[in-house]
């Protein structure tokens, strides 16, 4: 799968995350393997022409993470443009323009997905961004705003008449937000639509979800999120299903390790509160399906530093593997 000049090993993409696909999260999964394109939390263009540190701080990754992508989000195009201009400087492979967040503090500001209740505006935005960057731009949106005003086809072809590289399709509407299921129908409507590649996103949760949502839509690529979080070895199953070997589990001394380098990384390299928060937050990902997982969430929430963490998370899976 190809983004613009941007070629992808795998045609497997990891959506943007608020919180989760940070620097951290991107590099683990690139170690694991078989992600194509990683993409970094959606930022605010706002934030970014305005010089926020912290924002800017969140937009540094490695040379390790390529190809990457940053998502910014925003209602004004000048400011849009501009933001796109920053994320080019900074050497991001692609910039992704974010018209499918369904957060309520998104869509107060005339942005996410409610740029698809005003696709006059959605239109500026692509067309002046597109004029102001060299790099590929992409596009993620969802169905619509609801059933009613389902516009995704009239979208995507706004994206594809304005030169936008790729597009990717949360097959919910917005005020779907993550729940009930995803209709694959309207991604292959898409993908029949456009002459650029088309990813599908939602309701991906293992290897054979991907291929039937590849069998089912012919869409391009597969962008995945949620899924990923609880199993990041996911994408390296899919790989390995595409290639017609057997997707295997990960074993708990690889779950151990994984979570243990991921834990080393935040201490060595984060404030010891956001550690903390980051720790609480992904071991209750990390241990979904473990045996006592509960428990060992239950502990480490009553924990106060990251050394503890870590003494609590090497104990349990000592237990674990001596079982």
């Amino acid at each position: 799968m190809r983004i613009g000049s941007v070629a992808l090993d795998q045609p497997l993409i990891l959506a943007p995350m608020a919180g989760i696909t940070d620097r951290y999260f991107r590099l683990i999964l690139k170690r694991i393997g078989g992600v194509g394109l990683v993409t970094m939390e959606f930022i605010s263009s706002e934030a970014i022409t305005r010089g926020n540190e912290r924002t800017r701080d969140m937009m540094r990754f490695s040379e390790e993470e390529r190809p990457l992508a940053i998502q910014i989000y925003g209602s004004r195009p000048d400011r849009m443009a501009d933001a796109a201009e920053f994320v080019q400087a900074l050497g991001a492979d692609v910039v992704d323009i974010n018209m499918g967040c369904p957060a309520n503090k998104v869509l107060k500001g005339c942005a996410g997905a409610a740029l698809m209740g005003d696709l006059g505006l959605a239109r500026d935005i692509i067309r002046t961004v597109r004029r102001r960057v060299s790099i590929p731009v992409t596009v993620k949106f969802r169905v619509g705003l609801d059933d009613a005003r389902a516009n995704y086809l009239e979208l995507g072809a706004i994206c594809e008449a304005e030169g936008i590289d790729a597009v990717a399709l949360h097959a919910r509407t917005a005020r779907q937000m993550f729940s009930g299921r995803a209709d694959w129908d309207r991604v292959r409507r898409l993908k029949e639509s456009l002459g650029i590649p088309v990813s599908g996103n939602g309701d991906v949760e293992t290897a054979q979800d991907a291929l039937a949502l590849w069998r089912s839509t012919g869409c391009d690529g597969v962008m995945i999120g949620r899924a990923a979080v609880k199993n990041p070895w996911l994408f390296r199953q899919i790989a390995a299903l595409r290639a017609g070997r057997a997707p295997l589990e990960p074993s708990i001394a690889e779950r151990r390790d994984l979570i243990l380098h991921h834990f080393n990384l935040l201490k060595e390299r984060e404030d010891e509160r956001l550690a903390l928060h980051k720790i609480r937050t992904f071991t209750g990902w990390y241990t979904h399906g473990l045996p006592d997982g509960r428990a060992l969430r239950q502990e480490i929430n009553s924990l106060d530093s990251v050394s503890r963490f870590i003494e609590a998370i090497e104990g349990f899976f000592e237990v674990v593997l001596a079982a």
